[in-house]
């Protein structure tokens, strides 16, 4: 009783729109929530949050501008192909050295080069992966991208980046869509803008990789004499992506509704603050002890080295928007 008690409270307190309310103190609360108290309404929390995130993206998008946007996407699209390529070949590079069973190691590694859980949940089906799989590598990029919505936002503050250079960087080095739109509202909105753009783009390369995985694993399977287990795949394609480009035309070239788009963006902007904290709630002691040691490495490891790479490229001018 009383963990429903505190859990409504604190809900509608994030949701509530007063200065002491962000995206990563939502998160922090539902993260102490979560490793206080068994959650009461846990799948019920972890089906709201995934819809209420796709929803909340699409309502920013009527605070963004389509000329913006497509400049954003432009720019972002070859830093994102270069990234995706460096982080699935250092992850396999330190999935082998750390001795991670492949098929977490190399779920780790998509998470992270794309979009952390979506991504995870696109090509987990492909090659075969268990439960156990998908939770431990689930779990590690989970972890990680809360660290980075509460990390990122200070030391970009601390690095005295731009909110173009800050939302880049969040596009290209933290794992999640959420902890991405999070930190770049944190920081202002020109790095929403750029961050949540760029990310999207990035979340696109769910469809071309899960096709490239579900291709090698067929070959691996025809290679081996061995019948695939399952007759067709499910891509998981990212469709809010479509609405988010809807509503910046809308916002852009149909003046009709321009008193209503502030509005939506300011309640998308609450509904991310909403999502962050039913996602934080689903972080327990017991999802911590299942990751592992080895796993988590990996995860540490591959994300420093995302994070660390992309930034400097972005301070000394190499890429940028």
């Amino acid at each position: 009783m009383l963990a429903r008690v505190i859990f409504v409270v604190a809900l509608i307190f994030v949701a509530a729109p007063t200065p002491w309310t962000s995206p990563p103190i939502a998160l922090l609360l539902g993260m102490i929530f979560g490793l206080t108290f068994v959650h009461p309404f846990a799948q019920v929390s972890r089906k709201a949050a995934r819809y209420l995130l796709q929803l909340s993206v699409i309502g920013l998008g009527f605070g963004m501008n389509l000329h913006q946007v497509i400049a954003a996407g432009k720019s972002g699209f070859v830093y994102t192909l270069a990234g995706i390529v460096f982080a699935l070949v250092a992850g396999w590079l330190l999935g082998r050295a750390l001795a991670v069973a492949w098929k977490s190691s190399f779920l780790i590694s998509v998470g992270t080069a794309i979009c952390g859980g979506s991504a995870i949940a696109a090509v987990a089906p492909v090659i075969e992966a268990s439960g156990e799989e998908m939770s431990i590598s689930i779990g590690t990029v989970f972890l990680l991208n809360a660290v980075g919505l509460l990390l990122f936002p200070p030391l970009g503050h601390m690095l005295r980046l731009s909110e173009s250079q800050f939302g880049l960087w969040a596009a290209l080095a933290i794992h999640d869509t959420s902890s991405v739109v999070g930190a770049g509202a944190k920081y202002g909105s020109i790095a929403l803008a750029v961050a949540t753009t760029v990310k999207l783009a990035r979340a696109l390369w769910i469809v071309p990789l899960t096709l490239a995985t579900a291709y090698a694993r067929s070959r691996q399977t025809q290679g081996s004499q061995q019948e695939p287990r399952h007759s067709s795949l499910r891509i998981q394609w990212p469709w809010f992506i479509l609405f988010f480009l809807l509503a910046a035309v809308m916002n852009t070239y149909i003046p009709a509704g321009a008193s209503a788009y502030p509005l939506l963006a300011k309640l998308a902007r609450v509904g991310l603050a909403i999502t962050l904290f039913l996602i934080g709630t689903g972080i327990s002691r017991a999802s911590l002890k299942q990751v592992g040691v080895r796993p988590l490495a990996q995860g540490v490891l591959l994300w420093v080295l995302v994070a660390v790479i992309s930034l400097l490229f972005i301070r000394t001018g190499w890429i940028g928007v």
